[in-house]
């Protein structure tokens, strides 16, 4: 049986607010006597007032234990100061454990932030050099795979240019080209890759695939986007103020990172969600949820079933309401329409949809919800609108193929403003009074 090739085993590490060391022996003394006479410490910033957190005790990481073996890919995820960054360099040996011990098996390779190693006023070639040196490559071994680093990082045209002229993204595609060629066994990511192209991503991701599958390479990965997460990781570690709150698959561990995270993305009350001056408030919307579900989560090829709340303030004809879908990123992804004909002031409704998502790929999208008027010429009104009033994730389910699908409706609309998928739709429309 292998030995782990990352021993994590009780560790802490404990930073002291408002400290900062590094000054000299005159200006502690300085600082010290001020302190103890009630002055102000004339080392401070001009105008600058004591925080009153000063020397209070903050642990960053607290009692985190785990074990990594050879060849396992592990994605570390948690809400921004749950302790992500922070055990990766510990893991990195950028600084140490304030108590617990750290064992490693193996040469480790990490990028922990971007042009790490980097000198600006070196070209890129010299910083290939400089890097792997840094990273523990021998010059031979650097000179042997010197132009499939080159060749992986897309900047043969650049290599001679210095790197105070490159972009973020360059930075990103050099620096990882030289840690996926190190030789090493254990490889650690800290969200590097979000600077860069979508199909550098895809290229990275895959070498990281290939490395952990075919040699056996043990990778750390953090990252927010949860697609990355379940296409390269088949464990995931979830950090929540600084402690492990989940150790186990994939699939249930972004969903624990959601849950841990979500702010009220199951129901949300839309009064305050600020509408376009052209909306006439003839309809109000005033609740919105994704019913007898603990999360926002959906599984690829199902249904997304929402329920939506909204009442009448005056009588209205030809009442229609749009439901649309946008990816996280704003770009329109689909849409679907469902009428609702002549409708009386002061009543109120409880309406049911379930939009099919067969068609969609993992990832985090919002749905918005508008209402039409439309008169016997065809000009419409708004009513009301909500955008953004639901966000909901759609993760991979690998027991499905997705195929294409013929759409054989033909229906005109802005392909623009609504994407290019008409999803399908099942609704039941209920009078509550």
């Amino acid at each position: 049986m292998s030995l782990p090739m990352i021993e994590i085993d009780n560790i802490s590490k404990e930073y002291r607010l408002g400290v900062i060391g590094g000054t000299t022996l005159n200006a502690e003394l300085q600082t010290k006597i001020a302190k103890l006479r009630g002055k102000e410490d004339p080392n401070s910033k001009i105008g600058a007032k004591q925080p009153t957190h000063r020397n209070e005790r903050f642990l960053a990481l607290d009692g985190v234990s785990f074990n990594v073996m050879p060849g396992e890919a592990v994605g570390i995820i948690g809400h921004n100061g749950a302790g992500k960054s922070t055990l990766l360099k510990l893991i990195s040996r950028v600084t140490a454990p304030s108590a617990g011990e750290i064992r490693l098996r193996g040469r480790v390779a990490s990028m922990l932030e971007v042009g790490t190693g980097f000198h600006p006023e070196l070209t890129g070639r010299e910083n290939v050099y400089l890097n792997g040196a840094i990273l523990g490559m021998t010059k031979a071994e650097i000179d042997r795979k010197f132009d499939e680093i080159v060749e992986f990082a897309e900047m043969a045209q650049f290599i001679d240019t210095p790197v105070k002229r490159y972009s973020s993204g360059m930075y990103v595609k050099l620096a990882f080209s030289v840690a996926a060629h190190l030789d090493s066994e254990i490889m650690i990511m800290d969200e590097v890759l979000a600077v860069g192209d979508a199909k550098f991503q895809n290229k990275c991701l895959g070498k990281m695939g290939d490395e952990a599958s075919s040699n056996n390479r043990t990778i750390l990965y953090v990252s927010h986007n949860m697609s990355t997460i379940q296409r390269l990781c088949t464990r995931v570690i979830v950090l929540d103020h600084g402690r492990v709150v989940f150790d186990g698959d994939t699939p249930s561990g972004v969903a624990k990172y959601l849950a841990v995270n979500r702010e009220s993305d199951t129901v949300n009350y839309l009064e305050n969600i600020e509408r376009s001056r052209y909306c006439q408030r003839g309809i109000v919307m005033e609740k919105v949820s994704f019913p007898e579900k603990e999360n926002n989560l959906f599984l690829q090829g199902g249904k997304v079933h929402f329920r939506l709340q909204w009442r009448t303030t005056k009588k209205l004809l030809n009442v229609v309401m749009r439901a649309y879908v946008n990816h996280v990123t704003a770009t329109p992804v689909g849409f679907t329409s469902i009428p609702f004909g002549d409708l009386d002031a002061g009543q109120h409704f409880e309406t049911d949809v379930e939009i099919d998502i067969a068609g969609l790929i993992p990832g985090s999208y919002y749905l918005s919800c508008e209402f039409h008027e439309i008169d016997s010429s065809g000009a419409t009104t708004w009513q009301d609108c909500a955008d953004n009033m639901l966000q909901f994730e759609v993760l991979e389910n690998r027991e499905i193929k997705l195929e294409l699908m013929d759409h054989t409706n033909k229906v005109a609309w802005n392909h623009n403003n609504w994407g290019s998928i008409r999803f399908q739709v099942s609704s039941d429309n209920r009078l509550v009074k």
